[in-house]
């Protein structure tokens, strides 16, 4: 069983940074994809990035391209999400995720393991 714990979600003002982590216990994630996903109010949930555990190929949706970054630490079983220059549309409820590698990282359906999520809130 993956039990996934997101953290690091916080408020802060439009500009600043944030990291955001995800510690699995129970397993390591060899021949998985990790996520992050978000979910502003009253909007559907959408990709932002994904890492392939082994490979460390990296995934990333458009408008989160150049200021955020996704990263894995093998040894501590944790991805991060380092989020930068954050603007107020980064408002949302950010949520790791967890599946086995196929070649569709980006779609949340098919994604059967999920951290509790944590609040983003980004101030004008």
């Amino acid at each position: 069983q993956v039990q996934l714990v997101d953290s690091g979600g916080g408020l802060v003002q439009a500009g600043g940074s944030l990291r955001l982590s995800c510690a699995s216990s129970g397993r390591t994630f060899n021949g998985y994809y990790m996520g992050w996903f978000r979910q502003a109010p009253g909007k559907e949930r959408e990709f932002v990035a994904a890492i392939s555990w082994v490979a460390g190929s990296t995934y990333y949706e458009d408008s989160v391209k150049g200021r955020f970054t996704i990263s894995r630490d093998n040894a501590k079983n944790t991805v991060y999400l380092q989020m930068n220059s954050l603007k107020p549309e980064d408002t949302a409820v950010y949520y790791c995720a967890a599946k086995l590698l196929s070649a569709n990282y980006y779609s949340p359906a098919l994604y059967p393991y999920w951290g509790q999520g944590t609040q983003v809130t980004v101030s004008s």
